[in-house]
């Protein structure tokens, strides 16, 4: 965990080295520093932790509830108001990962490490829904540099313990965890930015019922794991209800001003 945020830190102090990053207001550090350590140190951690006391697919239905969890603060929070096809959508979307988790054997078991489980999907949708104000001034890849800079911070408490599990395993499991960080960490969460800053929050984390679907179509292409019918019917469940969610799930609301703003100059060089 520490390794892959130490890569995908270091890639974004090489391209605000090389290109520049606007430092952010003064008034707005705060502000960013607490998203970045709900976003990556509290969320990662939480996550890394419990899915070492429960299943793998107990765990992805667990933090199925973060679309959930996002479209209620974000109906408190940002005023996004979902049809009732919208909640609906919501709904079956939980239920087509459900039918995926189930499908796949994997949800077996329910123990003390599901509270942090769902610790990381609730902080998961706090992050997402409070960090889509600043996209009205900062872009996406400036805001994802800060927030894994902010993030990664706490998470120096584990040095100690990184040198030595490099020490231990393989080269290739290092350069597995390096490669994390750019693609998986740094490029995923840009365009995750950029995906909040152009579309409303409760419609954007409505996708992430796809990531079962993608999971399991990968390891039916690379490793030859042919899905049960139970999940092949739950990832079109799944499917289903992203569907609802963006097609007929939004509630007509004033349009949110999403313009970048230009009100300084100075960076990172």
């Amino acid at each position: 965990m520490l390794l892959r945020f130490l890569s995908a830190s270091i890639v974004f102090l090489i391209y605000a080295a090389v290109k520049g990053i606007r430092l952010p207001r003064r008034n707005d550090v705060p502000k960013i520093a607490a998203l970045g350590f709900i976003g990556i140190s509290l969320y990662h951690t939480a996550l890394t932790f419990g899915e070492t006391a429960v299943q793998a697919g107990t765990a992805s239905l667990i933090i199925a509830v973060a679309p959930a969890f996002t479209a209620i603060i974000a109906a408190f929070a940002l005023r996004e108001r979902l049809t009732r096809i919208g909640w609906l959508g919501i709904v079956i979307g939980f239920i087509g990962t459900g039918l995926i988790t189930f499908g796949s054997g994997e949800a077996q078991g329910f123990t003390h490490g599901a509270l942090l489980i769902l610790i990381s999907a609730a902080s998961a949708a706090v992050f997402f829904v409070y960090q889509k104000p600043l996209y009205h001034t900062y872009r996406p890849l400036e805001l994802t540099a800060y927030f894994t800079w902010f993030g990664t911070l706490p998470m120096l408490l584990f040095v100690p313990g990184l040198w030595r599990q490099m020490s231990q395993v393989p080269v290739q499991a290092t350069i597995s965890a390096v490669y994390i960080g750019i693609f998986p960490a740094a490029i995923a969460y840009v365009a995750w930015g950029y995906a909040l800053s152009k579309a409303r929050a409760s419609s954007v984390t409505s996708a992430l019922y796809l990531n079962p679907i993608l999971a399991i179509s990968i390891a039916w292409i690379w490793l030859g794991e042919f899905p049960k019918p139970v999940a092949i019917i739950g990832g079109l469940v799944a499917i289903v209800g992203v569907v609802a969610v963006n097609v007929w799930g939004k509630a007509k609301t004033a349009p949110a001003h999403t313009s970048v703003e230009e009100p300084y100059t100075r960076e990172i060089t």
